[in-house]
């Protein structure tokens, strides 16, 4: 049985619904609406802590899906796993490949920022000053990135980048 014929509360079942209709009418192929049957139950095995699952489906729907925006999507949610499970490498692969596929996806250039100034202070606890400016460094260019696409999202970031002097950018709100 499908990981969406499982969902127990009303609103998960609601979607379901919803989005079992939408595909049926959507002017789509066959294989990308598999492909979104495999996302969405990706996303749900996801939401439920299920990251073997989540990234089973996610493959699938990878393999299955030819449009670049929605294969970002997807490795996006994959890099999400891997940065949870602390798998910091794997995840900054699934976000560099999502960005080269959807540049404007500030959600993944964040992630990607994360990582770095996590690995700088990490670098830099362990006196390795050379290695932590590098990697706060990374931090600050992704985050202007993220940052000039959204620019009333990552005010901590925004601030860091204020106070630690590595940004001079005026789309500051």
């Amino acid at each position: 049985m499908p990981r969406t014929q499982k969902n127990d509360n009303f609103i998960d079942k609601s979607f379901t619904v919803m989005a079992d209709i939408l595909l049926k009418i959507m002017p789509t192929n066959k294989r990308s609406k598999e492909a979104f049957v495999y996302y969405r139950d990706g996303m749900s095995a996801q939401a439920d802590g299920e990251y073997a699952e989540a990234l089973e489906n996610y493959e699938e729907a990878l393999r299955l899906e030819e449009n670049d925006y929605d294969r970002s999507y997807i490795l996006y949610n994959m890099g999400l796993i891997y940065a949870s499970n602390g798998e910091h490498e794997r995840a900054l692969n699934q976000y560099f490949e999502a960005v080269e596929l959807n540049p404007r996806l500030c959600q993944a250039l964040n992630n990607i920022a994360v990582i770095y100034h996590y690995q700088g202070e990490k670098a830099a606890d362990a006196g390795d000053m050379t290695a932590s400016e590098a990697l706060l460094g990374k931090a600050a260019e992704y985050w202007i990135q993220a940052i000039k696409i959204a620019p009333n999202n990552y005010i901590e970031a925004q601030n860091w980048l204020k106070t630690t002097g590595r940004s001079q950018l005026d789309i500051y709100f």
